[in-house]
């Protein structure tokens, strides 16, 4: 059990480090929507022969709100808006293929949202064959969606299935009834087990379920019954993730609850520690720090290799150092540089309908960033990191070895003059060790909130 004047001392607000810089740290001064093409097209043509690219789409809309989520969300029951979103990213793609000098090859799709089996079949066909007409695929892609329980249906199993799909995670949250009242979740067990069966009929090789702990009214015993109720279906991957409690971003629907209904940092630590030793004691294997594999799952064997990533789509096993993000709101990466796009649905569509990128912010990364980029990389994905001590200026050499050193006397990490590795009691803080060495989070001291709570 993880000791509670550590929770106390390291229950912070902090990135979750999907990218360095973080979003609120970017400097859009310097940046352009032509930069970002320069630096796109450049990354691309040195790496596309070799690892290709990823691509992640953004389906942004919901027939109802879940107020635990934070995602860019619209709340309709209108299917008709289905078609010119398609047709939209579509375009978007197009003016992406059109920039690059040969062909993309695809290593990894994922389908976000939102909720993508809003979509009917014969839209997801059309979105995904459009893509694949203007590419090749590798030979060992990853194409994955996430799937509502309660609407994702057979013919939306076996069209993504034809067209090379082999991952689906669905969203459980929590089994207890009141918890899902509380998020606007409700989703029987019967719902979860009838689909994820489904998807074992049909073929799909990686199943994986998502739940989440720090939920208001969690407690022990009803993440014990949701761990229990998961594991007899045994899906091939478990994404643990820690409830973030940002109602103060706009569009946010995480204002159906008070904040005492939350598990304190204390509370929801020990709910992480007995959902993960259940895992362990059924053969899974901790993947970083929010995921869980059987043995026989890529995942897992990304960090039996060395080769586990993580980017925008959160832990991911291919290489790919071009991430496009397709669709309003949704983030892309050329390793060097960072590219938002529009949030909102209709300024998207309109920027895009009229032959634009319809990106409206984004961040260029120097030397230093990217050299700090893959140390919190390191950390995140290998529990380990190394530097030469000329990597750092003498102030920076100052405040990261004092910030380690209270790491180290906790007993969170090892280190030298030239690396960490984190220790297993570190695990519980992986967030606030890569925080160390977040030269902006030091340098600025905003003035509203901007992140989760690290525990």
């Amino acid at each position: 059990m993880t000791d509670s004047s550590l929770i106390k001392k390291y229950d912070v607000a902090g990135p979750r480090y999907t990218s360095y810089p973080t979003v609120p740290h970017w400097q859009t001064d310097n940046f352009s929507s032509e930069a970002w093409k320069k630096r796109l097209v450049e990354t691309f043509s040195i790496t596309n022969h070799t690892s290709g690219i990823s691509l992640y789409i953004h389906l942004p809309y919901c027939e109802s709100l879940c107020t635990f989520c934070a995602c860019h969300k619209r709340i309709t029951k209108n299917h008709g808006v289905e078609e010119p979103y398609i047709e939209a990213v579509l375009k978007e793609w197009q003016m992406y293929a059109a920039m690059f000098p040969n062909k993309p090859r695809i290593a990894e799709i994922h389908l976000g949202g939102g909720t993508p089996s809003f979509f009917a079949p014969n839209m997801l066909h059309k979105l995904i064959q459009g893509i694949l007409d203007d590419a090749q695929i590798t030979s060992e892609h990853e194409f994955s969606f996430e799937g509502h329980p309660n609407n994702t249906n057979a013919e939306h199993l076996q069209t993504l299935y034809d067209l090379g799909f082999r991952r689906v995670s669905f969203g459980v949250q929590d089994y207890d009834p009141h918890v899902q009242l509380a998020i606007h979740r409700i989703q029987p067990f019967e719902n979860v087990k009838k689909v994820t069966e489904l998807a074992r009929e049909i073929g799909y090789t990686s199943i994986s379920h998502d739940l989440v702990f720090g939920l208001p009214y969690q407690q022990l015993s009803s993440i014990e019954d949701t761990i229990r109720q998961t594991l007899s279906m045994k899906p091939d991957r478990i994404a643990f993730y820690s409830y973030a409690h940002v109602p103060w971003l706009k569009g946010n629907g995480q204002r159906g609850f008070d904040e005492s209904n939350l598990p304190s940092g204390e509370e929801k630590r020990a709910l992480y520690e007995r959902g993960r030793a259940m895992f362990e004691e059924n053969g899974y294997i901790e993947i970083g720090m929010d995921h869980f594999a059987l043995p026989h799952d890529t995942l897992n064997k990304a960090q039996e290799n060395g080769t586990l990533h993580r980017n925008f789509m959160g832990y991911t096993t291919t290489q790919s150092k071009v991430l496009l993000g397709l669709g309003a709101s949704s983030i892309s990466d050329s390793w060097t540089a960072f590219a938002q796009n529009i949030k909102e649905i209709e300024p998207y569509i309109e920027k895009v309908n009229a032959g634009e990128l319809p990106i409206f912010k984004g961040h260029l990364l120097n030397k230093k960033d990217l050299f700090i980029r893959q140390q919190i990389l390191n950390i995140i994905c290998n529990l380990e990191t190394s530097w030469k001590l000329s990597d750092w200026t003498s102030e920076e050499t100052e405040i990261i070895f004092e910030k380690l050193d209270d790491l180290a006397e906790d007993k969170l990490i090892t280190f030298n003059e030239f690396g960490l590795k984190v220790l297993p009691a570190g695990k519980a803080f992986i967030r606030n060790i890569c925080m160390v060495f977040d030269m902006y989070l030091a340098q600025t001291k905003p003035t509203q909130k901007l992140f989760s709570k690290t525990i």
